[in-house]
């Protein structure tokens, strides 16, 4: 992976635009990322690790604000990154979600994050995608590593690397997870961890049914529970055999005792079917005597009942002979009324008739005829109506014609008003519009003229803040810089009482018979001793300790002297030379032009809608007053044509109604429709007084047939021989059941064997049902007792046979519990025979662990003079309960091994820096050889002697092998001078910008 270009806007502290060319960065292959603090350096490369993985590295990718705040409204933050990915050149446009102002009214919205990856194929960008995911996917596979290994090579992070050597072991194995992707071996514990759960799950479920089963068993059989059956560890076939031989036992002996009681049930069985049968046939002869007995009384009453029976038979008869009289009878009664009905009417219709028609002789041709006269003339006044109707429409038309002229004239009348008005209203409101114009025009002048007055005005504040504060920072700077001096003099003092008792302090270190390293000498007859109070090395290192705190403390006043300095310098630049009073003055001036300006530009839209709606206004009353008098011009002329259409409808009427004496039409249609239906009435009577005595005769000559074939001497006859359909039924009924009730007791009495019975001695029925009964009980109880052992021999058996089938279930998963709780604890370092104590994981991680220490020895030997060695133990650290990726450092001078947590600053930074480049080296093995060109160190060189950070260089300048780029991050000075080619981060109120030299 190489870099070549970045462009930045509105990203973290960087508002406007920034772009940076990395390939001018890369001709160097060490270059310098510095400014001040908060400046920006670290924003660098998030912006980097943003545009490739969307995201940024460390705690800042917590807090998902990313947009620089002093960046204009509207601006959307963007990051463009060009890069070189497993050979292929891409382009990244990343964008993060954001609060940018609403397009509509006020207030903000979300606008979601987006991204855009291109390849350049031929000399032209080529999108791929756009979607979060895919290209997510597809960075991390050309990179082939994710954003915390990324982050942990080619970016080594400000102050991670440090927390890494210092961290305990559980801190130590979350990061390592991360970057190693190991995460598959603590799912082997977690899946063993689960599997253990539900292996003790499956066992107490199995124990439960196993327990369920034997209380069953002993509640089927009221026995016992057989002794220690409740043993969850079944080891051997001691206890699941015991259970299994106490289950056949009970069901054997059901078995026996359901079989005994079976034989006995089938001989009640027998017993009883004897005594049901002796019972059932008395009970027979019985029912036999009393039904022979029954039938010899009921016939000598049907024979004493003859005489009434033969008398009811002949009235019967009688009786539906005169049946077939009756309804013809009745015939001739209802004809004689109606013909009575029919004359009475006939006579009332004609005299009618006669009296409002006119007529002289009434009959029925005459009476046809006067029918057809009216009818003839009500059909001619009833084609005349719609004329009638026609006219009453028109003079309505007419009315409505005349009310819409009067409307219409109001209506003209008005909108000539209305017209007249508008042209003043119109020049009026166009003179007003342009004012307002001109103010909103003049509006964005006013204010930005008061956004410089308020900045000239806050910098006079800041000019007065920062010359006190310089003022204090300088003499605080000069006192720390006095002191550095003088501790430069005790150290040059220390130094030259050093040399010159250099031979005492030589002598102090020879031994006898030791070379002297001056002469070459063994023998030592007189060595030299030390002055009193005479300075060794300790007391040179602490006095060069207090020189370079001095120094550095020198240095930080000096940058705050020069930052302070050229804040002053920027902001009596933005002042102006005015005075606060002026400032004021101008600012208070220029509020109240913004307020009549914003009164004056908020009036410009209203105006532009009312002059709108008088132009429009006067365009439609124009076309209005055109339309209205189109349309009076076209009622006048349909006036004129209706009103002489009534007239001449008017006197046609007139006429029709004077040759009859009616006053309008329909009077004189319902005058002739009441002539017409008199006169239908009369004949309709006429014709219904012929039929009824048509009828009359007929029914008469029908009624004295009947009679005669009825056998009857007279209709009298018939008549009182009828009898009602209810008595005629209960005759029939009666006669037929006297006959039915002779033929039964005939057949009774005429049976074979009547003569015997009737002599038959009569047997003890409640005896045999008393001794029926008991055979009955006995055979119940039997049956109760078989049916017991039956089902409880039933219900052993099933429990049994699910009771092996329990204890065969228990077992396996026992044993399967058994072997993963071992398997369980060794994987998580529970085990006694884990010496370690160390999870799966963990032994994993210690392993790469080693790799890694093997390759940061490698660089720490030459940056520390080949003084220190990481080594890593197995052991648990202080207060950790797990181990296996424990780090110390071996002092080899000293021959020493000890923790990290006691190294000086600077040697914490040398150890941190080459255990991370190691952990770079193993996680761009891991990851199959990821080629990385470019590779960022962040901060963490200002803890360095001169000489220390010499070895640190040559060390990172190696790491330009093979045409890599190395970027430095710091602010500390003597990098700067060291490193010339650097890319300047530099900030102020409106954000920071970036600048390179070389």
């Amino acid at each position: 992976m190489r870099l070549h270009h970045l462009e930045v806007q509105a990203f973290g502290p960087f508002a406007g635009h920034v772009a940076i060319d990395l390939d001018r960065l890369s001709e160097a292959g060490l270059f310098l990322l510095s400014g001040p603090t908060g400046a920006g350096k670290t924003s660098v490369l998030d912006a980097v690790c943003f545009a490739l993985y969307g995201d940024v590295p460390g705690d800042r990718g917590v807090a998902k604000r990313l947009r620089c705040d002093q960046a204009a409204p509207g601006v959307a933050p963007t990051v463009t990154l060009e890069a070189t990915l497993a050979g292929r050149r891409f382009r990244i446009v990343r964008s993060p979600a954001w609060e940018r102002p609403k397009k509509r009214g006020s207030g903000t919205t979300t606008q979601q994050a987006s991204v855009t990856i291109s390849e350049r194929v031929e000399g032209a960008w080529t999108p791929l995608s756009s979607r979060l995911d895919e290209t997510g996917h597809l960075v991390t596979r050309l990179v082939g590593m994710n954003l915390a290994q990324f982050t942990q090579v080619a970016m080594l992070p400000q102050g991670r690397f440090q927390a890494f050597l210092r961290a305990r072991s559980e801190e130590r194995h979350q990061l390592l997870q991360r970057l190693f992707r190991t995460g598959r071996f603590e799912d082997v514990e977690r899946w063993l961890r689960d599997r253990r759960v539900t292996l003790r799950r499956r066992s107490e479920a199995c124990h439960q049914a196993v327990a369920d089963l034997v209380s069953r068993v002993s509640e089927a059989t009221d026995a016992g529970l057989p002794g220690e059956w409740d043993i969850r560890d079944l080891t051997g076939p001691a206890a699941d055999g015991a259970l299994a031989a106490w289950a056949a036992g009970l069901c054997e002996e059901a078995a026996a005792t359901r079989d005994e009681s079976s034989r006995a049930s089938a001989v009640a069985a027998e017993a009883e079917a004897a005594a049901h049968a002796r019972l059932d046939a008395a009970r027979s002869l019985l029912e036999r005597r009393a039904r022979l007995d029954t039938a010899a009384g009921e016939h000598q009453r049907l024979l004493e009942q003859t005489e009434r029976v033969d008398a009811a038979r002949r009235a019967l008869d009688a009786a539906r002979r005169a049946a077939t009289v009756i309804p013809v009878h009745r015939m001739v009664t209802a004809a004689t009324a109606t013909r009575d009905r029919a004359a009475q009417a006939a006579s009332e219709a004609t005299t009618t008739a006669a009296d409002g028609l006119g007529l002289l002789l009434v009959d029925r041709e005459t009476l046809d005829h006067a029918a057809a006269e009216a009818a003839d003339a009500a059909a001619g006044v009833r084609a005349a109506l719609p004329r009638q109707a026609r006219l009453e429409a028109v003079e309505a038309e007419v009315g409505a014609v005349d009310a819409r002229r009067g409307e219409l004239a109001e209506r003209v009348a008005g909108a000539g008003a209305e017209q007249a008005a508008l042209p003043e209203r119109i020049t009026t409101l166009r003179a007003e519009l342009s004012a307002a114009e001109a103010a909103r025009a003049e509006l964005p002048q006013a204010r930005a003229r008061l956004a410089d007055l308020d900045d000239r005005a806050a910098a006079v504040v800041e000019v007065a803040s920062a010359t006190t504060e310089l003022e204090a920072a300088r003499t605080d700077w000069l006192e720390v810089r006095e002191t550095a001096l003088a501790r430069h003099e005790q150290l040059l003092a220390l130094r030259q009482a050093r040399i010159e008792g250099m031979a005492a302090e030589i002598a102090g270190a020879l031994a006898v018979g030791a070379c002297c390293p001056v002469c070459g000498s063994d023998e030592h007859p007189q060595k030299a001793s030390p002055a009193p109070g005479a300075p060794d090395g300790e007391a040179e290192k602490a006095a060069q300790r207090a020189l370079d705190d001095a120094k550095a403390d020198e240095h930080v006043r000096d940058l705050k002297v020069r930052e302070l300095t050229t804040r002053l310098a920027t902001a009596t630049g933005r002042a102006g030379g005015a005075t606060p009073a002026e400032l004021e003055v101008g600012r208070a001036t220029l509020r109240t032009q913004i307020a009549r300006l914003e009164t004056d530009a908020g009036r410009a839209e209203p105006l532009e809608g009312a002059l709108a709606t008088a132009v429009a206004d006067q365009d439609r009353l124009g076309r209005e007053l055109r339309d209205l008098e189109l349309e009076a011009a076209t009622l006048e002329s349909r006036a004129t044509h209706l009103r002489a259409e009534a007239e001449e409808l008017r006197r046609d009427l007139e006429r029709m109604l004077a040759e009859t004496g009616c006053a309008d039409l329909p009077a004189l249609l319902d005058a002739h429709l009441e002539r017409a239906a008199t006169a239908r009435r009369a004949v309709q009577a006429v014709d219904a007084l012929a039929n009824a005595e048509s009828a009359l005769a007929e029914a008469t000559a029908a009624l004295a047939t009947a009679v005669e074939d009825a056998g009857f001497a007279s209709t009298a006859a018939a008549v009182e021989a009828a009898r009602p359909a209810g008595e005629a039924d209960e005759l029939a009924r009666r006669v037929a059941d006297h006959d039915r009730r002779v033929s039964a007791v005939a057949a009774v009495l005429a049976e074979p064997g009547s003569d015997e019975l009737a002599r038959a001695p009569l047997p003890d029925v409640d005896a045999l049902a008393a001794a029926r009964a008991d055979a009955l009980a006995a055979l119940g109880d039997a049956r109760a007792v078989s049916s017991l052992w039956t089902s409880r021999h039933q219900r052993l058996s099933g429990l049994d046979e699910r009771l092996r089938a329990a204890l065969a279930d228990w077992a396996p998963v026992l044993e399967d519990a058994r072997l993963t709780n071992h398997l369980c604890a060794f994987v998580e370092g529970k085990a006694p025979d884990n010496r370690l104590q160390m999870r799966l994981s963990g032994y994993v991680l210690a392993y790469r662990l080693s790799q890694v220490v093997a390759a940061a020895n490698e660089r720490l030997a030459r940056m520390s003079d080949r003084r220190y060695s990481l080594e890593h133990t197995g052991r648990r650290g202080a207060g950790e309960t797990r181990g296996g990726l424990s780090l110390l450092v071996r002092d080899d001078w000293s021959g020493e091994t000890r923790d990290p947590a006691t190294l000086s600053g600077g040697e914490t930074f040398v150890v941190s820096l080459a255990l991370a480049l190691g952990l770079a080296d193993v996680i761009t093995q891991e990851a199959g050889g990821a080629d990385l060109d470019t590779l960022f160190v962040d901060e963490g060189f200002g803890s360095l002697d001169a000489d220390t950070l010499d070895d640190v260089m040559d060390t990172l300048d190696s790491l330009r092998d093979g045409g890599r780029v190395v970027g430095v991050v710091s602010h500390v000075a003597e990098m700067r001078d060291r490193i010339p080619t650097q890319l300047v981060v530099t900030k102020s109120r409106q954000g920071s910008t970036v600048s390179l030299t070389c």
